[in-house]
């Protein structure tokens, strides 16, 4: 199960209202690169993809690609304000290591 905090998802919300995109679902994914060997890349998207999992999380629609899924798996996806700036931010139990700029991570 991915799920998203009651934050995070008011902040989802709130982009996909001031963007006009209210009723399309969040797509995560695992995407190579960053220090530490991979990064994550979130995107709203209009429809799920056939291979895709569905979840629903504080609703808010959360699409997944089979690649993704398995190092995603049992992630939290929160919405954090500091004073280094502002964002979403994934607690993963799968992750191994992180880089020193925390973008990245290794699973």
């Amino acid at each position: 199960m991915i799920t998203i905090t009651e934050k995070a998802a008011s902040k989802v919300k709130e982009i996909a209202a001031a963007e006009a995109l209210e009723g399309q679902g969040l797509r995560l994914r695992v995407v190579g690169g960053g220090c530490a060997g991979f990064s994550y890349d979130l995107y709203f998207e209009d429809a799920i993809g056939e291979m895709d999992e569905e979840y629903e999380s504080n609703g808010v629609k959360l699409y997944v690609d089979p690649l993704s899924h398995q190092y995603l798996e049992e992630t939290e996806i929160d919405y954090v304000e500091g004073v280094h700036g502002s964002g979403f931010k994934f607690n993963n139990p799968n992750v191994k290591g992180t880089c020193g700029c925390g973008s990245s991570f290794s699973a």
